[in-house]
């Protein structure tokens, strides 16, 4: 098991240390678009469906960084995702 765990971890940091500085720069510009998204929700400035908006926008800034073809994990605009838990 310990193997197994050791070997994840060096298989992450290795695909970690192939990002070029752009996609560096697009993972840290979605992380900042995805913490604005949290505290203006936290703040009551937005919704949690327009948080899921900019989130969804920030995903898709570091798919085109990594040359994601797909730009999304589905094929729907953006804002259209269905919140199942708010049903």
């Amino acid at each position: 098991m310990k193997k197994i765990i050791a070997f994840a971890a060096a298989a992450t940091l290795g695909l970690a240390a192939c990002d070029s500085p752009a996609e560096e720069a697009a993972e840290e510009q979605a992380e900042g678009i995805e913490d604005q998204a949290d505290a203006m929700e936290d703040a009551g400035q937005i919704t949690d469906a327009e948080a899921d908006v900019m989130e969804e926008q920030a995903d898709r800034v570091e798919d085109a960084a990594e040359g994601d073809t797909d730009m999304g994990t589905n094929d729907e605009p953006i804002g259209t995702t269905v919140d199942e838990s708010a049903m």
